[in-house]
């Protein structure tokens, strides 16, 4: 079993440069960082988990920056989006970033991508928050020929494009896109588009159901990524036997020495 972390970087808690090379030195393969370009001062879209919307969410550094920061001060993490947001991101852009991305960091790049639960955020964006499931799915496909073909080419209802270059291409062919979420049209969206599933928190029981789903529709390989655990009361009884490969826990965001301190106490109680 490989152990990760998801832990939003923001400009008020500890900084990319040492939270990679704390995370290596303490046994973790991965780290997770959450994306959010902007949270609306006003919205109707209730916080993941009801109550107020905590402080971080408004104040996360962009995801790619972070993530190419913790590529240079280490060498083995994987570095995983959890989750980015490209129904809201220009295609092309988000497509170099990641290959960018890949490059750099010798092939650790994983895309971990959702709709999201923020609608005002989206339309922000200037997309229809209805239509935010099927305009990423669109966004997935397209970069899908832009990481494989030099000449690339995508024609659809909301990412159309004639023959483009686009370089670089990714390390990995292609950087493992691993998708969030449960709802059946995340589930059709991993089935189609993923390399990987990244569920929040369960029980074996539960995954079973969608491993059983995904070897009818001729998936039956599709490794899975418990998202943002609860170190201290997760039980992962009958997680190998479902295809759960890697587990990462939820850190709060919080100052230097709070951040470590986490980390150690989740280190000694899972890998060491």
């Amino acid at each position: 079993m490989k152990y990760g972390v998801v832990l939003f970087a923001t400009d008020e808690t500890i900084a990319p440069a040492v939270v990679g090379p704390a995370l290596e030195e303490r046994g973790f393969e991965s780290l997770f960082v959450p994306e959010h370009s902007h949270i609306p001062a006003r919205r109707e879209s209730p916080a993941p988990g009801g109550g107020e919307l905590p402080r971080h969410f408004s104040r996360t550094i962009d995801v790619f920056v972070t993530l190419s920061v913790v590529a240079a001060t280490t060498t083995r993490l994987t570095l995983g989006t959890g989750v980015a947001l490209p129904a809201e991101r220009d295609v092309f852009h988000t497509a170099k970033q990641v290959a960018s991305l890949d490059l750099v960091s010798g092939g650790r790049a994983l895309f971990g991508v959702g709709a999201g639960w923020n609608r005002e955020e989206a339309a922000d964006h200037g997309i229809d928050p209805r239509r935010r499931g099927r305009i990423l799915d669109e966004k997935l496909a397209a970069m899908a020929r832009i990481w494989a073909d030099d000449e690339a080419e995508f024609h659809g209802e909301y990412v159309d494009f004639d023959p483009i270059w686009c370089w670089p291409k990714p390390v990995q062919t292609p950087p493992p896109v691993y998708v969030g979420g449960d709802s059946d049209a995340a589930l059709r969206r991993l089935r189609d588009h993923g390399q990987g599933w990244l569920p929040d928190s369960g029980d074996a029981g539960s995954y079973r159901t969608v491993r059983d789903w995904l070897t009818d529709e001729g998936r039956p390989d599709v490794p899975f990524t418990v998202f943002g655990a609860d170190a201290d009361t997760l039980d992962p009884a009958g997680y190998e036997d479902v295809g759960v490969d890697r587990i990462t826990f939820w850190v709060d965001p919080g100052p230097e020495r709070d951040v470590l301190a986490r980390l150690d106490a989740i280190s000694e109680r899972w890998i060491r």
